[in-house]
């Protein structure tokens, strides 16, 4: 009867570690989603924004956001007024955006993100947690999600055929819009070529997590996953740790599991691969 109850427990406990894992990769993969719908209607939103406006020296900033499933792009003056407006439709198809260059105030909704954008780029030029490192620069990426407020630092390449991962942060901020906490994602900068000279088109990649905080992919891995997937073609990519071992694929499916676990699944494929060999071996004698 003790054996029973006991092995009960155990499969009460990996059953609850699942779910969590479950639980975990889904609130991971949501986060960057949205780093991702964010950045991409940066991304286009700059590209627009600067074949239409021609006085420059005016414009303080930018930022995007989704407004009720809407991704906008907002520039900014030196006096704090909206420049510009770019609406995506889903698709971010640059055709069907929609461009309003009419001056206006920020809406109360913008108001709280142009708050945290300007105070994560004081935190920036103050904090000596931000590193700068040649050929790239910083990404300010803000999201609020039911009155949770944070804002994202990603460092992305100003040259081609290169994809960054790391020298990433997190600010998170409490409800008066003051910086409660300053954190890095990753331990360094950790690049990828998306072509390498000696062999070809990349396919996959991986790389390790050594921050206690975060033992799994980021949201920021798979916001970058998502931007370069037109460019890579990547079928998946992999993050591990001393914990955790992260599997992301094209589909934008994530799946989270003890590394232990991976490895011993990783050990029993190459044996399996192994006894094949060996079979097909001794019929072909």
């Amino acid at each position: 009867m003790k054996n029973i109850i006991a092995a009960f427990f155990i499969l009460l406990a990996v059953c609850f570690q699942a779910q969590n894992l479950e639980r975990l990769s889904k609130e991971i993969n949501e986060e960057g989603i949205a780093l991702y719908r964010s950045e991409m209607a940066s991304w286009y939103g700059t590209d627009i924004f600067r074949a239409n406006y021609e006085k420059m020296e005016n414009v303080g900033g930018y930022f995007s956001y989704i407004d009720e499933s809407v991704p906008k792009c907002i520039f900014f003056s030196k006096e704090n007024k909206v420049l510009a407006t770019i609406a995506f439709p889903t698709n971010y198809n640059s055709q069907n955006a929609k461009l309003d260059l009419k001056e206006r105030d920020f809406t109360p909704v913008e108001t709280e993100y142009f708050t945290i954008r300007q105070s994560a780029l004081a935190t920036i030029k103050t904090d000596t947690i931000f590193k700068y490192y040649k050929n790239t620069n910083f990404n300010i990426v803000p999201l609020i999600k039911k009155n949770i407020k944070k804002v994202y630092v990603l460092t992305g390449p100003t040259v081609n055929n290169l994809v960054v991962f790391g020298n990433d942060y997190l600010i998170t901020f409490n409800n008066k819009n003051e910086v409660k906490d300053v954190e890095k994602l990753h331990n360094s900068l950790i690049t990828q070529n998306i072509t390498d000279e000696k062999v070809g088109k990349t396919v996959s990649g991986i790389h390790s997590h050594v921050i206690e905080n975060w033992q799994t992919m980021t949201p920021t891995d798979i916001c970058t996953l998502m931007l370069y997937q037109n460019l890579t073609n990547w079928e998946s990519y992999i993050t591990i740790s001393k914990k955790f071992t992260t599997i992301w694929n094209s589909n934008n499916q994530t799946v989270i599991m003890k590394t232990e676990d991976y490895k011993k699944m990783a050990e029993n494929i190459l044996n399996r691969n192994n006894d094949n060999k060996t079979d097909s071996k001794k019929n072909a004698e």
